[in-house]
């Protein structure tokens, strides 16, 4: 990767989830990149590897409205969303808004409800606005969703539909920290959780501002081809049964002009898009049965396709 001055204030972010989040700093420039493309992550793994303090430690850092929904088999739309209810002084109804109209949104373990619920978020994460008794709320920016799941070999969980998992801007797992760093969480946690003492860096401003400046990264002729030729070949494998959309594409391209951003760029380079292509169509392509059965991932089709995909040699820039 090339080496480049990171954003100073996106620097003060990551620095200080790293106060709190110990040995998870690829996670955490992921998780800023898709809040920056205003796009919203999936994180699966195993309970106890800190997904939910790597979203609170976000929140913090950027002065945001924090809303957490633990998903359960027994929850319903309204839940999630907020309902009408009314008010006979007034003599009218009154939105009693839900947990989504916040700005940071953990959606703890949402593979644990069933689909009715989980589709309850999807407009809010497509559209930035929700639909309530035919009233529509637009959602206040910035909106993200960091979406949390145990793997579907677990007991009692929901495999998202595709409708839903495509409107991920990423997929990642967080992994077990090695000795030191559990030696050092332990350390940290011994007194106190260091996440009660993490202040804001950034305002909310601040951050849509740089959000704003995103949309602004140069995307160069050849760069785009370069991303529809690596969607193109995700739909023709042999061992792909459904590639990803031009959704995806598009996805790719965001969290590409994000990254860049994020380490002091104006212009996105083909290393950009190798990095995170695998975090962007992981979750979007389906593998045939035969190549499922043959031990085969999706990350490793998305390898190939990388490896066979010729690189633009023409540098982007401006």
């Amino acid at each position: 990767m090339t080496i480049t001055a990171m954003h100073p204030k996106l620097q003060q972010v990551l620095s200080n989830i790293e106060k709190v989040m110990i040995g998870k700093t690829d996670i955490a420039e992921l998780s800023l990149v898709a809040l920056l493309a205003e796009g919203h992550v999936l994180l699966e793994d195993v309970p106890g590897v800190g997904k939910t303090m790597m979203v609170r430690a976000l929140a913090r850092s950027v002065n945001a409205s924090f809303k957490r929904i633990q998903f359960t088999p027994d929850l319903l739309p309204s839940d999630v969303l907020g309902v009408s209810i009314y008010n006979p002084k007034e003599l009218e109804f009154q939105y009693r808004p839900g947990p989504i109209m916040g700005n940071i949104i953990l959606a703890d373990e949402i593979n644990r409800t069933s689909p009715k619920t989980q589709s309850a978020l999807l407009e809010g994460m497509e559209e930035s606005s929700v639909t309530v008794d035919g009233n529509t709320k637009k959602l206040e920016r910035p909106f993200f969703v960091m979406a949390t799941q145990n793997p579907i070999e677990y007991e009692g969980t929901y495999p998202l539909p595709e409708a839903q998992l495509d409107r991920f801007l990423l997929k990642m797992k967080m992994g077990y920290p090695t000795k030191d760093e559990e030696i050092e969480v332990l350390t940290r946690t011994q007194k106190q959780a260091p996440i009660e003492g993490l202040d804001s860096v950034i305002s909310l401003d601040e951050l849509v501002e740089l959000q704003d400046q995103v949309k602004e990264v140069y995307v160069d002729h050849t760069i785009k081809h370069y991303i529809v030729e690596l969607s193109h070949y995700t739909r023709t494998h042999k061992s792909v049964y459904l590639g990803v959309s031009p959704r995806a594409s598009i996805a790719l391209m965001k969290a590409s002009q994000a990254y860049a951003f994020l380490h002091g760029r104006d212009f996105i380079i083909p290393d950009d898009v190798q990095y995170l292509a695998p975090f962007v169509f992981s979750h979007r392509i389906i593998l045939k049965a035969d190549a499922k059965y043959g031990g085969k991932t999706a990350e490793d089709i998305i390898k190939e396709i990388l490896h066979y995909v010729q690189v633009p040699v023409k540098r982007a820039v401006r």
